[in-house]
């Protein structure tokens, strides 16, 4: 399975729920030293580090997190067992959290974002736009929101739903801290709604199993004629799968990026029979990552989406993964992907064709009139 990855501590805009997704950060030398150089650790060089630790009674994922930190692969991460089975959970669409996604601003602030309705976060009545200022009584501000998300799942107590946190919230000048109770919930990574005639806006929040088909379900029952707006804002990533075939809802075949895995060139491409008649408006930001920056550059270089927002986060490298002696996992860089026009997206992230102005969605929907329906 390839993987684009993922959701990163560096990201200061971005936004990340509470799942084990959020723990995704986001070698090809003879040695540590050569490791350094190239910034991508072999997997046998990080199987070999963990092999040797367990020969001596040492810890095999401590010793592969060393070799991966040694590296500079600043999206490579170590999992446990336990950890990467969450992981994998995540990506199925389920998650032990408190149903918060969180954002740091670049005073250290960590701001709840988003909400998820029932979930024990909107039962206490927590909010988006929040200030989370501790988790069991440890402050997070200046915290990596990956390490913030760690806190509220309890990942260093292998926590589990019904297990409680402790939150300090503040909301203007009023603070308060509530026992949240985890729960075992499911991400419903696409919505869709109708904010005015002729417009279905269909927000996909992360690509996990299943969202490509929400989409493309979405866009069957739009009225003939409707616009699309597809709001890919903060939209951290996921599986390539699902950012390809998502894809192919809006494109008949073709490129959709090619990548790298170790210098050897590979090619993603769309299915056949996607809707390319149907107007369509992409939203984006500084949250939009990794496998949903790879659909962005796919529908601008083709030229099927007009692109609207501000630049987006730049994570364009590829991880997949290594499985370890004790079980444990190693999510390493393999490569970097492009979009169809050659574009590389890495550290550069992709330009919008349009500024968002006072409000993005307003400024789709006056795009969307003017695109009108080619048919």
């Amino acid at each position: 399975m390839v993987f684009a990855g993922a959701l990163t501590a560096g990201a200061v805009t971005g936004s990340l729920p509470d799942t084990a997704q959020a723990r995704r950060l986001d070698a090809n030398a003879q040695s540590a030293e050569g490791s350094r150089a190239t910034g991508k650790p072999r997997p046998e060089d990080v199987r070999r580090a963990a092999a040797e630790a367990m020969a001596k009674g040492e810890s095999p994922t401590e010793a592969a997190e060393q070799a991966v930190s040694r590296s500079g692969d600043r999206w490579a991460a170590v999992y446990s067992e336990d950890e990467y089975a969450e992981f994998r959970d995540a990506l199925d669409g389920e998650y032990t959290g408190v149903g918060l996604w969180a954002k740091r601003a670049r005073d250290g602030q960590v701001t709840v974002s988003r909400v998820r309705s029932h979930s024990p976060a909107a039962d206490a009545g927590i909010r988006k736009g929040d200030r989370l200022r501790s988790v069991d009584g440890r402050g997070v501000d200046g915290r990596p929101v990956t390490e913030v998300v760690s806190l509220l799942r309890g990942d260093a107590d292998d926590a589990s739903a019904g297990t409680p946190v402790t939150v300090g919230i503040q909301r203007g000048a009023d603070s308060w801290s509530r026992t949240l109770h985890r729960a075992r919930l499911s991400t419903d990574p696409v919505t869709v709604t109708d904010p005015v005639a002729g417009v279905v806006v269909v927000r996909v929040s992360a690509f996990t199993k299943g969202s490509a088909k929400a989409v493309r379900d979405a866009v069957r029952r739009a009225p003939a004629g409707s616009g699309v707006v597809l709001d890919l804002r903060g939209n951290s990533g996921g599986l390539v799968t699902e950012a390809v075939a998502t894809a192919s809802c809006f494109l008949d075949g073709g490129l959709v990026a090619t990548y790298d895995v170790d210098g050897a060139q590979r090619a993603l491409h769309a299915a056949s029979g996607g809707d390319t008649a149907r107007p369509l408006v992409t939203l984006v930001d500084g949250g939009t990552m990794s496998a949903a920056e790879l659909l962005t550059g796919a529908l601008q270089d083709r030229g099927r989406a007009v692109v609207i927002g501000s630049r987006t986060f730049g994570k364009g490298s590829v991880q997949m993964p290594t499985a370890l002696p004790d079980g444990s996992v190693a999510e390493l860089t393999v490569g970097h992907y492009r979009t169809p026009s050659g574009h590389a997206v890495d550290g550069r992230g992709i330009t919008p064709d349009l500024e968002p102005g006072p409000s993005a969605l307003k400024r789709a929907e006056t795009v969307l009139t003017g695109l009108g329906d080619p048919r």
